[in-house]
């Protein structure tokens, strides 16, 4: 005879969550607690209104939602029982940078990808892409455009990208100047040339979740430097470089991820002096720069590109799909990575480093940035607003940028909650993620132009007032 569950589920028509939602949220995490046990019958449809005090639609929808995803099977009948999926019982794998990448990126991803990095599409710099591929196409220099380039990266770019940061008071020689496929390839690249397995490297914590695994494969051992509001906590800094001889600090000081803040001067100057006093190398991961003002400070600011190699990126303000990235450092270093570049990829994508060039030549990259930043600090003002609103505590409201970090007032399992989540087809991001050794942290990283949807800010007021 087959076991009919009864399950205790409270739900309140007061939030703004609907009564489908609390009750397919209600299931699902009774299912991958375990309290509803594979094979389990569920009540039916009449039953279970019953039990819940709701309509016999509102328990239809419930349970076609949860057929849908995979959680119940409908058989007999009628009957809906727990389904068996190995996916959930045996192979479900650890919330870790992995898995945040793997439910970003696969073709089922969530809808709503609040936990995401990179622009939502209305704010992908679209039709100056679409401009700068018909020029292309027209041009008389296509051909040589589909051959192997400098393995530095297209000229004109370079020197683009020396006329951009000479603005903000960095100068760079063109030789310092190497485009890569991304910025993530130019990270692995310095890696590869300024350390070897079995070194330490100090990283902000929390700070870029994708830089562990990356630190991982290498053989390298990570340790964290607490983040604080005005930057990395210098105290802390010190204690690690007298305790570890780390070879490098990798550390973002602008519009900072997943925090959202920014260095102040005083915190520049005295994380760089320690540095130099101990002979580490700063890396600044600064793929935001030019989301921020031309004044804000930075280590490669102040230190002239002499102990710091800085990195940026084109992906983060014209479009996540055009993987061009590029580095800035003394030129004798340049050389030294520059090898690594060419054993990896011989050189990097031409087509894609010409269409930036003519975004930027045809004087469509200035307005657009100017837009740009106004669009995500309204975006900054709306989502720092929506999530008061439902309960969640902001660490700050940054400047401008992609990111707000927050947390539930109360302290919970943020994992249990991101799983939840995926369950609604809502993506969430963990602090956790963000950390060197995936330790505890009560927080969660918000992507402003992924977090416009009520049904967002509905499950955030339902995980706040208890299930």
């Amino acid at each position: 005879m087959v076991k009919i569950a009864s399950p205790s589920i409270a739900l309140d028509p007061g939030l703004r969550a609907s009564l489908i939602s609390q009750l397919v949220a209600a299931i699902t995490e009774q299912i991958h607690t375990g309290t509803l046990l594979t094979q389990e019958r569920l009540p039916s449809i009449r039953r279970m209104a019953t039990l819940c005090n709701v309509s016999p639609i509102t328990v239809a929808n419930a349970y076609t939602r949860l057929v849908s995803t995979g959680l119940l099977d409908v058989r007999d009948r009628g009957g809906y029982y727990v389904k068996t999926s190995p996916l959930l019982a045996t192979q479900r794998p650890p919330i870790d940078s992995l898995w945040l990448l793997q439910h970003a990126y696969e073709d089922n991803a969530p809808i709503i990808k609040a936990g995401c990095g990179w622009l939502a599409q209305p704010y992908i710099f679209a039709n100056a892409v679409k401009q700068g591929l018909k020029a292309l196409e027209q041009s008389p220099d296509l051909a040589s455009m589909l051959d192997y380039g400098s393995p530095y990266g297209l000229t004109e770019l370079r020197r683009a990208i020396r006329q951009l940061l000479a603005k903000r008071d960095i100068p760079c020689a063109e030789d310092g100047i190497i485009l890569t496929h991304g910025a993530s390839q130019a990270l692995e690249l310095v890696l590869r040339t300024l350390t070897q397995p079995d070194d330490t490297v100090l990283v902000d914590d929390p700070g870029y979740c994708n830089l562990y695994p990356l630190l991982q494969s290498l053989g390298l051992n990570a340790v964290g430097i607490t983040r604080t509001h005005a930057g990395p906590s210098p105290e802390l800094f010190e204690r690690a470089l007298k305790a570890h001889q780390p070879k490098l600090f990798i550390t973002t000081s602008i519009l900072h991820n997943p925090t959202g803040s920014c260095v102040t001067t005083d915190n520049v100057a005295a994380i760089h002096a320690l540095a130099i006093k101990h002979g580490v190398a700063i890396i600044e991961d600064n793929i935001f720069l030019d989301l921020a003002p031309e004044s804000q400070p930075c280590h490669a600011r102040h230190d002239k590109l002499q102990n710091v190699i800085h990195i940026g990126s084109f992906s983060k303000t014209i479009a996540p799909g055009l993987r061009v990235g590029y580095l800035a450092c003394a030129p004798d270093v340049g050389k030294r990575i520059l090898r690594y570049k060419m054993a990896a990829s011989l050189t990097s994508a031409g087509l894609n480093e010409a269409t930036v060039l003519h975004i930027i030549k045809t004087g469509q990259y200035g307005p657009h940035l100017t837009d740009l930043r106004e669009r995500l600090f309204q975006a900054q003002k709306t989502v720092c607003q929506s999530l008061v609103a439902v309960g969640m505590t902001l660490s700050l409201r940054p400047m401008g940028g992609l990111f707000v970090w927050a947390r539930f007032r109360k302290d919970v399992t943020t994992h249990a909650i991101a799983e939840r989540a995926a369950a609604e087809d809502i993506l969430l991001a963990p602090g956790s993620l963000f950390r060197p050794e995936r330790s505890e942290s009560q927080w969660f990283r918000f992507n402003v132009t992924h977090s416009n949807h009520d049904r967002l800010y509905t499950f955030l007021e339902t995980e706040n007032k208890g299930r």
